[in-house]
């Protein structure tokens, strides 16, 4: 029959006896002192020793993307190569102006070209791709070429993302979180027993995780095509998390100095 390991146990705080001098003469003399007995401290002896308090926090974050990138493609076949030209430009240049008119800065937007023979004719194709940062004007303006363009036009759906800047704030965030938690369990602790909470000793990152939102339907999940925008956003969002470890100094508490 095996026998059960103990639980481990932490002490958060360790008081230092400052005043036991009378029972330290009594039980020992001179430099001799007996079996399972230690001796208190002397008040320089207390002065020296380093009482800590050990506590770890977590926390977890999210956010969601911070970009969405939208592709406008626009193709056309005819026999003539002018004509291909004309009728896929025509088209290309209504949507880069509605574009600038809805306040599209030039750097958000990609244009890219594709002419070739196809058999007897040409084909001719342009892609423009589109990044937004506000998905409300995002959803106008697709809204909008979708009425007024025809259906060799296609809108693609939004693929949403995170730039590298959103994400590294995030993983720093979920850090400074779990270190503000920590900092006020101890605080709290040392409230509890009377003690004041001194400088950190030692802050350590013991762990980091991260993953992306689920949407709530599973069988939605499995055609992104049938997802709302909101779930599109839901399902792109991105958590961190982060577990800390810090030890703190504690000190006692100060007396205050009555006034004559």
């Amino acid at each position: 029959m095996s026998l059960q390991q103990a639980s481990q146990s932490r002490v958060f705080v360790e008081l230092v006896p400052w005043a036991d001098r009378g029972r330290e003469n009594n039980l020992v003399s001179g430099e001799d002192t007996l079996p399972g007995l230690r001796r208190p401290f002397s008040a320089a002896q207390a002065q020296t020793v380093s009482r800590e308090v050990h506590v770890s926090g977590t926390a977890e974050v999210a956010a969601s993307p911070d970009r969405a990138q939208v592709a406008v493609r626009i193709s056309s076949t005819k026999e003539a190569a002018a004509e291909v030209k004309k009728s896929v430009c025509r088209r290309l240049d209504y949507i880069t102006q509605s574009l600038q008119q809805q306040g599209l800065q030039a750097e958000n937007v990609t244009v890219t070209k594709d002419f070739r023979r196809v058999e007897n004719a040409y084909h001719m194709e342009a892609e423009v791709c589109i990044t937004f940062t506000e998905f409300g004007k995002m959803q106008t303006i697709c809204n909008f070429l979708v009425e007024k363009l025809d259906s060799s036009v296609v809108i693609s759906q939004p693929q949403f993302y995170h730039t590298p800047g959103s994400i590294e704030n995030l993983r720093r965030q979920a850090c400074l979180v779990a270190v503000e938690n920590a900092w006020r369990k101890a605080q709290e602790v040392c409230n509890l027993v009377g003690q004041t909470l001194g400088k950190p000793l030692l802050i350590k990152e013991e762990e980091t995780k991260e993953w992306e939102g689920q949407i709530d339907d599973p069988q939605s999940s499995r055609l992104s095509s049938s997802l709302t925008v909101q779930q599109k956003i839901k399902s792109a969002t991105i958590h961190a998390a982060s577990k800390v470890f810090i030890n703190f100094e504690v000190k006692g508490k100060e007396k205050k100095k009555k006034h004559l």
